[in-house]
């Protein structure tokens, strides 16, 4: 088994007047290893849009994951759609990703634009082999995988993107290639990758889409374990014990809390040097400690890091906010969101007296409450969390 992992983002923008997106993205992991993704692209826009595009990748993403053959997932997407009475047609066109063991990627496309594959950051010229399933033209290919491989798969909004208006004939293959090429480079992660994608789409629609647009991302890369450290343990003679377990796991180590770095740094006979820099109103002052490669102050950062993992999960219009800033939150924000695949929680469930202050909205209950919201976001942003307490 190899130490690759796969880094899953998309992002959507509707159709102009629309509250529905008429695309769909289902994920579904079988196991550590292996993923089946589907971006279905349903017919029109708006409510029949969504119902057919969701329906679509349900069935997909559910018969793949169970390990059934393709010409079964579209014999039975041909069977289960219904007919649109105007158009005479009831289908959604979709892109399947099925990564394999982390090994092997099979891309199955109908009717979807045509994937884009970047190889070393360059576009990379995969084999396809055209397939008729039940009179449907289906392209397959099967990649080995290379750490490093970027898989760009879109709906139709997004070469569509400007059509009569940046472009005569929309936003050319070739061209979104060299946008992602470029952009490829900065080491940005998949979410941020397409949601760069949708936003250039955006732009050409002059904010208001013409269509539905959907970029979902696939980054092949390998994985990396960090530690984070949140709050002293509530018996003190557990303190070592805690410190040991932390500082010997591999990655970079992350300590949040002024009680917590306090023991830290007595357990490393190092000293904990305050900064001043306030990059932030809203956020306090990180400190430095040797052998940590972040200390910052407890529960008013972590709150500021959930707000932004919602954003990350959803919209994604704050990364600008945190990506490039050098304060507490925004620098936990890119170790965990950008850098790490494994995460590993050290959490100590000592009560921190200044919280038991009535005029202070924080508690004891609050702070584990932040624990596992951040672990439930990083979760669904395809992280393997561990949460040990203390």
């Amino acid at each position: 088994m190899n130490d690759l992992c796969a880094d899953i983002g998309y992002k959507s923008i509707n159709h102009y007047g629309e509250q529905l997106c008429g695309d769909h993205v289902e994920i579904i992991e079988q196991d550590d290893n292996s993923t089946v993704i589907v971006l279905a692209d349903g017919l029109g826009s708006g409510v029949k849009a969504s119902i057919l595009s969701t329906l679509t990748s349900k069935i997909i993403s559910t018969i793949m994951a169970a390990g059934l053959p393709l010409e079964e997932c579209v014999s039975t997407i041909a069977a289960t759609l219904p007919v649109c009475s105007v158009r005479g047609v009831a289908y959604s066109t979709f892109t399947i990703m099925h990564i394999i063991n982390n090994e092997t990627a099979e891309i199955i496309q109908y009717d979807n634009p045509q994937t884009i594959v970047l190889r070393d950051n360059k576009n990379y010229d995969y084999p396809k082999t055209e397939m008729n399933i039940d009179g449907k033209k289906i392209y397959k290919s099967v990649i080995r995988l290379k750490e490093g491989d970027i898989f760009i798969a879109m709906s139709d909004g997004c070469p569509h993107a400007g059509i009569g208006m940046a472009y005569n004939f929309g936003w050319k293959h070739e061209d979104i290639v060299d946008f992602m090429e470029t952009m490829s480079v900065t080491g940005l992660t998949a979410k941020n990758l397409s949601t760069l994608l949708v936003d250039e789409c955006d732009k050409l629609y002059g904010q208001k889409p013409g269509d539905d647009a959907t970029a979902c991302i696939v980054k092949i890369r390998k994985r990396e374990p960090m530690n984070i450290l949140f709050g002293p343990p509530s018996n003190r003679d557990d303190c070592d014990r805690m410190m040991s377990l932390f500082f010997s796991k591999e990655g970079k180590h992350i300590i949040c809390g002024g009680t917590t770095s306090s023991i830290a740094a007595k357990y490393l006979r190092k000293p904990l040097q305050a900064t001043l820099n306030f990059e932030k109103s809203d956020v306090p002052p990180i400190a430095k400690l040797e052998g940590v490669d972040l200390v910052t102050e407890g529960v008013i950062t972590m709150n500021k890091v959930i707000e932004y993992a919602k954003d990350y999960l959803g919209k994604n219009e704050l990364y600008e906010h945190w990506n490039y800033k050098r304060d507490g939150a925004s620098l936990i924000c890119q170790l965990l969101f950008e850098e790490a695949t494994d995460i590993n929680f050290y959490v100590g469930r000592a009560i921190n007296p200044a919280h038991q202050n009535p005029d202070l909205p924080i508690n004891f209950s609050i702070k584990m409450n932040l624990v596992e919201e951040l672990s439930k976001s990083l979760r669904e942003m395809g992280k393997r969390i561990k949460v040990s307490y203390f």
